[in-house]
């Protein structure tokens, strides 16, 4: 069985550029935890630091922005993850390169160089979303 691994463009585009350490990236991506049990592995989204009008926005408006919930890309799903038919008895809430929704502290954060990953229950899902800007908004 192959394993898919969804990455965020910006990884993505470094391992496809020959200019880039691509042994590096994928190494750092091999250290990433694989999920077990009802657990599901995201990669938080990150606003833009500079609005559309060319604006540099600090790091404490960008985290406000972000305080209610938070948007990730789904990385991995533990594998007893939605087989709970009682608590899920309509199927699955997301999958492997889902854009999620889930609450700003819910989680186990683990850090990465350039951010951090989370280890989310798959009860803590409480959306998808088409893209993460569609509901980022700076105040």
């Amino acid at each position: 069985m192959t394993k898919t691994l969804y990455v965020p463009d910006h990884i993505a585009n470094k391992m496809k550029n020959p200019s880039m350490d691509v042994k590096k990236d994928r190494k750092e991506l091999e250290k990433l935890p694989s999920p077990v049990g009802w657990r599901i592995l995201v990669l938080p989204f990150k606003a833009e630091k500079k609005t559309k009008g060319g604006v540099l926005l600090t790091d404490k408006t960008v985290e406000d922005s972000q305080l209610t919930a938070s948007v990730a890309l789904v990385l991995a799903v533990g594998p007893d993850a939605y087989q709970d038919k009682e608590k899920f008895p309509n199927g699955p809430w997301c999958k492997q390169g889902d854009w999620v929704v889930f609450g700003r502290y819910a989680g186990s954060r683990i850090k990465i160089e350039d951010g951090e990953v989370r280890l989310l229950n798959d009860d803590e899902i409480l959306g998808t979303v088409d893209s993460p800007e569609d509901i980022l908004t700076i105040m």
